[in-house]
C-alpha cells in the first residue's frame, strides 16, 4: 500500500461526534432573522408593558379639580371620583357635567407644562 491510502483509510475510519442539535440550528441561515425577530419582540411588549403601567397609575391618581382630557378629546375639571367613573365639568357658563368611565380618561393636564399630545 502507499501512503496515500494508508492515509485515506486512516481518514475514513477516525470518526467525529456529531455535534449537537442546537449547533446545527446556529449554523442554520435563518438563525440570524429569528433572534432579531425575537429581540424585536421583546423590546416591543416591554415598551407596551410601561406605558400600560404609567397609564394605570395616572388614572388611579385621579382626584378632584383635576384638569382632564377625555379620549374623544373633551376637556373637563373632575368633580367627583368614584372606583369606575369620574364627572367631569366641561362648561362653566352652563354648568354642564358628564359622567365618564374612569378609563375614559386620556391625560391629566398639567397647566405648567403644556405638553403636545403624541
Amino acid at each position: 500500500m502507499n501512503f496515500l491510502s494508508i492515509l485515506a483509510a486512516a481518514a475514513t475510519q477516525v470518526t467525529s461526534q456529531p455535534a449537537p442539535g442546537w449547533v446545527e440550528f446556529v449554523k442554520n441561515p435563518m438563525f440570524p432573522l429569528i433572534l432579531l425577530i425575537a429581540v424585536m419582540y421583546i423590546f416591543m411588549f416591554r415598551a407596551n408593558k410601561n406605558k400600560t403601567k404609567k397609564r394605570e397609575a395616572q388614572l388611579s391618581q385621579i382626584k378632584r379639580g383635576d384638569r382632564v382630557q377625555t379620549i374623544g378629546g373633551i376637556l373637563g375639571t373632575v368633580v367627583e371620583v368614584r372606583d369606575s367613573e369620574v364627572l367631569l365639568k366641561v362648561d362653566e357658563s352652563s354648568n354642564t357635567k358628564i359622567r365618564f368611565a374612569r378609563s375614559a380618561v386620556h391625560r391629566v393636564i398639567d397647566e405648567e407644562k403644556t405638553e403636545p399630545t403624541k
